[in-house]
């Protein structure tokens, strides 16, 4: 299963109160359904969520709610349930706020409905057992979504949604809106106030993972780096070296210089700060990283003098 549906199906077992039940309803029903010659139907692929809604509205308003399943028709080999209202229908739509008294779609739900936090967050729940989706975190990017047709509710749900502080964002899509969150601590919160509390657990340690994971990549990286600058560093003293022995011009270096000259080639892979300790250990005389990369300076201004003679 895909961390969806694990959401959906783990959400989908959570009840509340009755107002918070019409709120989910709600947000779930003018995201979800349409009207048709054979009644108002919503339809879903997971079977969770139409247990759900089914079990919701004939409780809520004792009516019976014709369920068929169809075959998908967009290839995913999933059977499609469909649920239909025809009994109460119109009072249902009223009392959930998908339509008003001359079955006009409203913009926006009554103020009852999402009068609380607790219905708020009810209502998007809805909304996303509806519409929503997010990646499982071990991908490659984090990015939650709500795919809403009507541009009302697209920015009616924005709203609540940054009512807490979820720096919720709208794309314009062929077919509707999109809103979306890319954040990976904005989309826990999400996940957390639509009490996905499973979900929560595992979005956070694969978070952890993910970041140890890319602090020891940075940290590899690096040290890879390191490495070839110091063998970088390395192969350009040696070919200077090179150079001034062709030309037999050692001997008008000093003798410290000479000395680095000599140590160098015995420890070609050996970095500056690791060659000093190696000379002042085997030498009795002390030389820090800025005084041998002093004497390779020296060295590299002769072997440029020989190739300018050259």
């Amino acid at each position: 299963m895909s961390y969806t549906t694990d959401i959906k199906d783990e959400i989908s077992k959570n009840f509340g109160s009755k107002s918070e039940i019409i709120a989910e309803l709600s947000g779930y029903i003018r995201n979800n359904g349409q009207n048709t010659i054979n009644g108002f139907q919503l339809t879903t692929e997971n079977s969770s969520i139409c247990e759900r809604i089914e079990k919701q509205i004939e409780t809520l308003y004792e009516v019976k709610v014709k369920k068929e399943i169809k075959d998908s028709l967009n290839f995913s080999k999933k059977d499609l349930f469909v649920l239909t209202l025809e009994e109460k229908k119109d009072f249902i739509l009223e009392d959930i706020g998908y339509q008003d008294k001359e079955k006009n779609f409203l913009d926006r739900p009554p103020q009852y409905i999402v009068g609380a936090n607790e219905e708020i967050r009810a209502y998007l729940k809805g909304v996303f057992l509806s519409s929503g989706s997010i990646n499982d975190p071990k991908t490659s990017r984090y990015h939650m979504e709500l795919l809403i047709e009507h541009p009302t509710e697209a920015v009616f749900v924005q709203m609540l949604l940054n009512i807490f502080d979820l720096n919720v964002k709208i794309l314009t899509r062929d077919k509707g809106y999109m809103l979306y969150i890319k954040e990976a601590d904005k989309i826990s919160d999400f996940l957390k106030l639509i009490r996905a509390n499973n979900a929560v657990l595992y979005f956070e340690n694969q978070r952890i993972y993910r970041n140890k994971k890319n602090q020891a990549n940075r940290l590899n990286n690096c040290e890879q780096a390191n490495m070839d600058k110091v063998v970088a560093t390395a192969t350009s003293q040696l070919d200077d070296i090179a150079i001034i022995e062709e030309n037999l011009g050692t001997s008008l270096l000093d003798d410290k210089t000479q000395e680095a000259l000599k140590y160098r080639k015995k420890y070609p892979e050996a970095s500056l700060k690791e060659l000093s300790e190696i000379i002042s250990l085997e030498t009795g005389n002390s030389i820090t990283k800025s005084g041998l990369n002093h004497r390779f300076r020296k060295i590299k201004d002769l072997a440029t003098r020989f190739k300018k003679l050259n």
